[in-house]
């Protein structure tokens, strides 16, 4: 196992630099040039912007700019924004833990309630609960997010007024339930049918027989063999989702007004600041990595016939 883990993180650094190299040449060939764009509509000094750039290392071939970022990288360095001169790793400590908040709650919102409908959903298949589980879930794939967003806003936030339409403090829990549940819907749905599929399949196989032969109680064939068996996919999906959450949340958190990593990286794209841009890439990708190393463990507690060389 540890040989394993230690393979497993070696692996991690060429996908590190290859992610952050490939988003650092995408960011750099955006249109515009944020050093110009301080000045608004005013024409520019031709001699301040030429100082800016030297002072940031804007002039440099990218290459160097990539070593350059890369260094500051391995010391906590993120550098600073153009516009306001401000340590972008303060930027990030100020929006990551809101915007971890949300995807954590979302993605307990999946894991749990996705889970359970997909129990129900294999355990009684062909049924009117399979049919209604296999619906919904159909509905909110093909909905668009930010849809279910707006309409949710509309009735529970204006109409019914049980919850506030935006949210006025992000670091409250209660606020975050709503735009959790919205960014949580669609992973929600897949975990749904993924657990169906996996249950359906294995409530053939030959153990399931065994141990219903054996008069084992029904409860138990579910939660100890059948469900256990079953949620290898389940835990791939919810594993990498993880990333997929917090980079994803641009556009709930533009619609409940959540101050986190989205809202973040959304004014990033609309100002140009490319260093932003990159810092919150990088730190997705980590969490990213993370999380796969911890799923890949996990496959051998679900499935011990698993062993790692």
């Amino acid at each position: 196992m540890g040989r394993y883990v230690a393979r497993r993180l070696l692996q991690m650094i060429p996908v590190f630099i290859g992610t952050t190299l490939l988003i650092f040449l995408m960011v750099n060939v955006l249109p515009g040039d944020p050093v110009r764009a301080l000045w608004g509509d005013k024409p520019p000094d031709p001699a301040q912007v030429a100082q800016i750039r030297h002072d940031r290392g804007l002039d440099l071939p990218l290459w160097q700019q990539y070593l350059h970022y890369m260094g500051g990288l391995l010391q906590g360095d993120f550098g600073k924004t153009i516009a306001g001169n401000r340590p972008i790793l303060d930027e990030i400590k100020q929006a990551f833990p809101i915007s971890m908040r949300l995807a954590a709650m979302a993605w307990t919102f999946e894991l749990v309630v996705g889970i359970a409908l997909g129990v129900l959903a294999g355990v009684r298949r062909s049924r009117i609960v399979d049919n209604t589980v296999t619906l919904f879930t159909l509905l909110v794939i093909s909905v668009p997010i930010f849809v279910f967003g707006l309409f949710l806003q509309l009735i529970f936030g204006n109409e019914l007024g049980w919850v506030k339409p935006t949210v006025q403090d992000s670091t409250d829990f209660q606020q975050l339930l709503m735009p959790a549940l919205v960014l949580g819907l669609v992973g929600l749905a897949y975990v749904a049918r993924l657990t169906r599929t996996s249950i359906a399949e294995n409530r053939q196989a030959d153990y399931i027989r065994t141990a219903v032969a054996k008069g084992l109680p029904r409860r138990r064939i579910i939660s100890r063999h059948l469900l256990r068996n079953s949620l290898i996919p389940v835990v791939t999906y919810l594993g990498t989702d993880i990333g997929t959450l917090m980079g994803g949340a641009v556009i709930t958190e533009g619609i409940f007004n959540v101050t986190g990593v989205g809202n973040l990286l959304f004014d990033a794209l609309g100002n140009r600041e490319g260093a932003v841009i990159v810092g919150i890439v990088t730190v997705l990708v980590l969490v990213y990595l993370l999380a796969s190393l911890i799923v890949d463990l996990l496959y051998a507690v679900l499935d011990p016939r698993i062993r790692y060389a």
